[in-house]
């Protein structure tokens, strides 16, 4: 094994794909400034209490943990910046109004989520804290689109569901809850006969739980499937304020390709409402999810209203046209300090001058040499090649 070689499922981002990675971040960065979300930026390691509040099983399945030499006390590299940017509204800034917050940093996975994903991910995200209602749902929604726009995705289409639906069943039966891990399990892979044997166990859910839990798992398509949901599940409170919540943001989005999964637990004990799934052919999951979370922020000590989304900002690069050489000035090296005040006046103009290094003029791949910087009656002035 040479010393080159990198660890599974982690690679280097080599020069023109890591451009186009940073001016993307720049570009979308820029783009939540607009909307008058503020830059936050968390630690890469935090203790693991800290990291882990309020968030469930998974994200405590993907940390990679460590021993702080300093402290004695148990670390964890994030797997995820939510959290972390829900602490500091919680914690630190302390707001009592709307807060809006962006992040964009480096997250590390101990087992890649599938086959074609990376452990190392550029987690780029927003949320909105401090405000209940469908307009931060909406308002979330909208820069989701404007954000695949500008990065160059073509017909995305938006999964919508709601964890409430599932919980309200599960809920309702008693004998249900000590099998949730179970139930999810089986809900996430469809798996209706497992469904089905979980019934005939002792002490297992009822019937009618089963029932229920098998329809959820057919209710996937366009909006008529609220209206169906309505009629086949089972008249309780929470599943209607779930299917509301629903309605009411769809018909805000009178125009999107939508569709409705019920079935959908991705969520299941983290988020609170309305979660979405944003696909686009070339990417072979989900591109950007998000949804609204409103239980996380207690354990930081004070409970916050909260929706947001994020993405992996290097996945998304990943799926779009490979990044074009840019265009350079060709200058050459010398003392003169009249060529370098005409290489420091591009530079300061935003061009990209190169001074080739004797016996190297033609080595570059990342950039195409359009223009040249050269001597012209005792002048040094740039023209076309």
């Amino acid at each position: 094994m040479g010393n080159w070689l990198l660890p599974e499922s982690l690679a280097d981002i080599l020069p023109a794909e890591a451009r186009r990675i940073e001016e993307l971040r720049r570009e979308l960065l820029d783009l939540y400034r607009t909307y008058g979300y503020e830059l936050v930026a968390p630690p890469l390691v935090e203790y693991i209490d800290s990291l882990l509040s309020g968030t469930g099983t998974d994200l405590n399945l993907r940390t990679c943990k460590l021993i702080d030499q300093l402290s004695g006390r148990t670390l964890g590299v994030r797997a995820d910046m939510t959290p972390q940017v829900s602490r500091i509204d919680a914690h630190l800034l302390n707001r009592p109004g709307v807060t809006r917050l962006c992040y964009c940093g480096t997250v590390l996975h101990a087992k890649p989520v599938d086959l074609l994903s990376s452990r190392e991910l550029l987690q780029i995200g927003a949320e909105i804290y401090g405000h209940a209602g469908v307009e931060a749902d909406l308002e979330i929604i909208r820069l989701v689109l404007e954000t695949v726009r500008i990065a160059g995705v073509v017909r995305p289409r938006l999964d919508l569901c709601h964890p409430g639906v599932v919980r309200a069943i599960v809920d309702a039966d008693p004998a249900a809850q000590p099998h949730i891990e179970t139930i999810m399990g089986l809900l996430r892979e469809k798996d209706i006969p497992g469904l089905d044997d979980l019934a005939r166990r002792p002490n297992g859910p009822s019937a009618h739980t089963v029932n229920a839990l098998r329809t959820l798992t057919t209710l996937y398509g366009d909006s008529s499937e609220l209206a169906r949901a309505r009629r086949e599940l089972p008249a309780l409170p929470g599943i209607e304020r779930a299917l509301d919540s629903l309605d009411a943001l769809l018909s805000y989005l009178p125009d999107l390709p939508v569709s409705i999964d019920l079935g959908d637990v991705g969520g299941y004990g983290y988020h609170s409402g309305v979660t979405f799934a944003l696909y686009a052919e070339g990417w072979h999951n989900a591109l950007v999810t998000g949804g609204r979370y409103d239980n996380v922020s207690r354990a930081f000590g004070r409970a916050r209203p909260a929706t947001g989304f994020s993405l992996d900002l290097r996945r998304l690069a990943a799926g779009l046209a490979p990044a074009e050489r840019a265009s350079a000035v060709r200058a050459p090296w010398g003392q003169d300090a009249a060529l370098a005040q005409a290489v420091r006046e591009l530079r300061q103009g935003g061009d990209i001058v190169i001074q080739t290094l004797p016996g190297h003029e033609h080595d570059q791949d990342e950039f195409i040499f359009d223009r040249e910087l050269a001597q012209q009656d005792g002048a040094w002035t740039v023209r076309k090649i």
